[in-house]
């Protein structure tokens, strides 16, 4: 068996242990009466030491694909997302040896199984790296950025949890709208894993021919039916689905057509999980939190949000910009995953100034940890998979 293999055993054992300690932390939230803890105190021991479990092989995985590959597994969306996977739990087990919350990890492990089952959706396959990114910076500039989203994710967690409890959901508000968004974007991550594996599995495949932005003829291909086309597109694939739309040069076609087929499959889903479910996925969640401690909960979500932000500022600014300057001789470029990391960087340095100058603590604070993530992810997913630039590599 060769070290490849190894990492993969490994990550789909960290997947199965993650996914029994969800059921597990979930049963020892549910299993308590409002006021009680016991179930909290006897299963979540239980699924804290299968969660470690998980873990260590999570990071059995990260360090055998980096013998693998011979550089550190952060180079492509694969590695990359699985190592944003694998440090929010291991922010999580930190959180968790200090303050012994169960509802944490029923909310953060379901959110790194979506993030690693979303990771298993792009190419594994162990390939030597580009030259841009033959740097010891890789292991430097990344690293310390999937560090920091873990650790600001924890934050949305402690956030979701404070929501759930507090967000009157038999009324129809604001805030009952927008927590129901949140589980409805959680859910288009799944529609992407289903979308994915579907067309994977019917081995589906387009080829078409394009002009680019510097008019050179290309190609480009899709992997599942073509719902945009690329500039001046020629199809080279017979019998494939015709376009609906030309998109411009800067745009992807191909993996935007990919982010619409994950959205209007996980729309599906969402809305057969309301049908079964009767109610909002959000009501469905809200016995889960009776006992949430309201005060713990802020508490958590601010101290993510001071360890993970001067991390952030070193990772993706300033490490970031000693990288570019290496690479492409300046420190700045407006590229879409620069811009996007500036964007992320102002909101989290927002939130600071709001919650310590202007008092945003509470609801307000959750709901910011909360949108927090939520550009985290956009940068993920539609950055990473859409808007074409320097970092289209990844």
């Amino acid at each position: 068996m060769t070290l490849a293999d190894m990492s993969s055993n490994f990550l789909y054992a960290a997947f199965i242990c993650y996914l029994i300690a969800t059921f597990v932390f979930g049963g020892a939230v549910k299993g308590n009466k409002a006021g009680s803890y016991n179930s909290e105190s006897r299963w979540g021991k239980t699924a804290f030491i299968i969660t470690i479990v998980g873990f260590a092989a999570n990071l059995a995985y990260f360090f055998t694909r980096w013998g693998a590959t011979g550089h550190a597994p952060l180079s492509n969306m694969f590695e990359f997302t699985t190592a944003f996977g694998m440090t929010l739990v291991g922010g999580f087990i930190v959180l968790y040896s200090l303050y012994k919350t169960p509802v944490l990890g029923m909310i953060v492990l379901p959110v790194a199984l979506l993030i690693i089952a979303y990771a298993s959706m792009f190419p594994s396959e162990v390939s030597p790296l580009i030259p841009a990114l033959q740097s010891n910076w890789l292991a430097i500039h990344v690293s310390t950025v999937v560090i920091a989203e873990g650790i600001l994710a924890i934050s949305a967690a402690a956030g979701l949890a404070y929501l759930l409890k507090v967000v009157d959901l038999t009324k129809k508000s604001k805030q009952r709208f927008w927590l129901e968004a949140i589980m409805y974007s959680l859910v288009l991550v799944l529609g992407f894993v289903v979308a994915s594996t579907y067309f994977t599995l019917t081995d589906y495949e387009a080829n078409f021919a394009y002009v680019d932005k510097e008019g050179v003829q290309s190609e480009i291909e899709y992997k599942m039916p073509p719902i945009f086309g690329m500039n001046e597109y020629e199809a080279l694939t017979e019998g494939t689905m015709t376009p609906l739309m030309e998109m411009p040069a800067i745009i992807n076609a191909s993996k935007l057509t990919t982010v619409t087929w994950s959205l209007m499959i996980g729309t599906l889903i969402y809305w057969l999980i309301r049908l079964v479910a009767r109610k909002r996925i959000a009501a469905l969640l809200k016995p889960f939190v009776k006992n949430v401690n309201l005060n713990l909960m802020d508490e958590i979500g601010y101290r993510a949000v001071i360890i993970g932000f001067p991390l952030f500022s070193l990772g993706a600014l300033i490490f970031a910009m000693i990288w570019a300057q290496i690479a492409w001789s300046r420190f700045w470029g407006w590229d879409p995953k620069e811009v996007w990391a500036l964007i992320t960087w102002l909101f989290y340095a927002a939130y600071l100034h709001l919650r310590l100058g202007k008092g945003w603590q509470g609801e307000k604070s959750a709901w910011l940890g909360v949108i927090g993530f939520t550009i985290i992810l956009f940068n993920l997913v539609a950055v990473n998979l859409i808007i074409a630039g320097l970092h289209s590599y990844a």
